[in-house]
């Protein structure tokens, strides 16, 4: 099965896999599956189980997270070519945050059946795969590491210690 080209175009504008090669695009293509969302719709809640990421390819999608009760911040609004939920895909881990369509989408997802069919029929575009989410994680635990900084920072001026004294 061939992958549409218009498919191959919207991938290449998705940060992940801007230095796939085409038969490499073309094999992770086959591996996608569409999911479409309508407005308001919860694809999923933080605490459920979760085997798949998601990149968005039409619409906005919200993630938030409980903080307390029935309240939940907005931590990110996702638009077409960004992604999301990885971690469970490469852990099995339970989701970390709820995700709702903020306006009608459409989603492509890649589940670890697909991931495992990939590394296993084709082990380059895998390796292309895995590279480019290491260069994410690092930058997400870079971001995550200076937001860490600037919170504590602020909690410390929030009680009137001197930060600059030693």
């Amino acid at each position: 099965m061939d992958a549409p080209a218009d498919l191959l175009r919207f991938l290449r504008d998705v940060r992940l896999f801007t230095r796939f090669g085409e038969p490499d695009l073309i094999a992770l293509a086959e591996s996608l599956r569409e999911r479409h969302l309508r407005k308001n719709q919860v694809l999923f809640r933080e605490g459920d189980p979760g085997d798949e990421m998601f990149i968005v390819r039409d619409g906005i999608v919200l993630v938030s997270k409980a903080i307390k009760g029935r309240v939940e911040q907005v931590l990110d609004r996702v638009h077409p070519a960004d992604f999301f939920g990885e971690m469970s895909l490469l852990d099995g881990s339970p989701r970390s945050a709820t995700v709702q369509a903020e306006t009608d989408a459409m989603l492509l997802s890649l589940d670890r059946t697909g991931l495992q069919r990939l590394s296993d029929t084709n082990p380059r575009a895998a390796a292309a795969f895995f590279y480019a989410m290491v260069h994410v994680f690092i930058e997400r635990l870079r971001r995550s590491t200076h937001q860490v900084a600037e919170a504590t920072r602020w909690g410390l001026e929030a009680t009137g210690l001197d930060v600059e004294s030693r």
